[in-house]
């Protein structure tokens, strides 16, 4: 399998450790790993490991995002044995594992304030800041080129000492590209990495494997709450099918930001959060799962605070959801390479969207009804329908013809994987 085939196959889960569970630990996480590998989790992402700044800290905890060292652990979470222990298991299970990154800005009271306080932007007054208001974190100064080699040689430190597998770097877009591209070349050294970019700039290809699909995100919640229409969601997602091949975008009902100040998938989506989780994993996508949505966990994480997931000892509810649709992903050729979705036409163009995936022996066929309308018959047509499937939700098999007749209930989701 070459790179890009890899990384169409691969599905990413945030892990927040804070909340993960009750302790908060690296350790108390990694007894959650032979779950998420069973689950079918390929790239575990960790929220900031590093220490968070004192100085006007946000709530008890204050916030990942303000770091005051780039290269030691939050003692919140443990030490440096326990996160290279982690790391360790989760490369015995097959699992790779990325760190978030944070370069635009650091805590107020970082080292290099004090050591190397020209490495900041200061306004005309002389004093750290940061452009987009945020209140505990102060912006860094990338024309300053000891800075910007002592963040590389930061970034190495974690892949040489730990051996993580990639980077999700925060709001990427607001640090130059030029910074990047010479990060990736330094890094890449070392070994070969995931990079993931949380931004929509295009030109950040250049050096990131994966982007946000903030388009999407926005446009599926209007959609949700009726102010978008299945015109407007087309529309989105022809537009990235023509990013090139080897640009990938991630799609998720869920993270960080969006449970803590936007809402829960079910705030935000309500009846549609089954649906849009499926397209995530069988469009030309890099699908995303947050702690706890296996659950599914239906409360908003306090950002700044201790705030647990309540896990049972029973087996989560969506479990097997996940784990199908991850398998899915991994195994089925159809799903590995880009260019390759057609959507096909029915009868009720502004409630259902109907798609197929085929690469050499493989096929998938979504059919999905986006609205609340009852006993939707219609027919579809193409000339690689017919065969065996498998409905990999139920687990029941389905025979097609090269045209089809479905009937769907609201809501209703089908995703049928061909079988040879």
């Amino acid at each position: 399998m070459d790179r890009n085939e890899f990384l169409n196959s691969i599905n990413i889960y945030e892990v927040n450790v804070r909340q993960y569970t009750d302790e908060g630990t690296f350790a108390a996480f990694a007894k959650h790993l032979p779950r998420l590998k069973n689950m079918g989790i390929q790239v575990l992402w960790i929220m900031p490991i590093t220490p968070i700044s004192i100085e006007k800290r946000q709530g008890t905890l204050g916030s990942y995002y303000a770091c005051n060292d780039y290269v030691s652990i939050n003692p919140e979470f443990g030490n440096l044995n326990d996160f290279k222990a982690l790391i360790k298991q989760a490369h015995e299970l097959g699992m790779q594992l990325i760190i978030d990154w944070v370069t635009n800005h650091t805590g107020y009271d970082h080292h290099w304030t004090k050591e190397h306080s020209n490495w900041y932007k200061k306004d005309a007054s002389g004093n750290f800041y940061d452009e987009h208001g945020w209140v505990d974190v102060i912006d860094l100064n990338y024309d300053n080129r000891d800075m910007r080699a002592e963040m590389i040689k930061s970034m190495e430190y974690w892949i040489t000492e730990c051996d993580i597998d990639g980077f999700r770097c925060d709001m990427a877009h607001l640090v130059r590209l030029d910074f990047w591209i010479q990060a990736k070349q330094q890094c890449e050294k070392l070994k070969q990495l995931i990079w993931l970019a949380e931004s929509e700039a295009t030109e950040y290809y250049e050096v990131f494997n994966i982007t946000y699909a903030w388009n999407w995100m926005h446009t599926t919640e209007r959609f949700a709450k009726g102010n978008a229409n299945m015109y407007d969601l087309k529309n989105v997602l022809k537009l990235y099918d023509d990013y090139p091949a080897d640009a990938l975008k991630l799609f998720f009902t869920c993270n960080h930001d969006e449970n803590t100040w936007n809402g829960t998938e079910y705030e935000k989506y309500g009846e549609f959060a089954k649906a849009f989780a499926i397209i995530s994993f069988t469009w030309s996508v890099v699908p995303l799962i947050y702690s706890g949505q296996e659950l599914p966990n239906l409360k908003r994480l306090k950002f700044f605070d201790k705030d647990a997931i309540e896990w049972t000892s029973a087996e989560p509810a969506l479990h097997n959801f996940y784990k199908a649709l991850t398998n899915l992903k991994l195994n089925n050729e159809a799903l590995h390479i880009t260019g390759n979705v057609e959507i096909l036409h029915e009868n009720y163009d502004d409630n259902i969207i109907v798609y197929l995936r085929v690469n050499r022996n493989d096929k998938v066929l979504v059919v999905i009804n986006l609205s609340n309308k009852s006993n939707l018959i219609f027919d579809i047509s193409h000339t690689m329908l017919q065969g065996n499937y498998l409905e990999i939700l139920l687990n029941t098999s389905y025979t097609l013809g090269s045209t089809q007749t479905f009937r769907l209930q609201p809501y209703e989701c089908i995703v049928l994987a061909g079988v040879q």
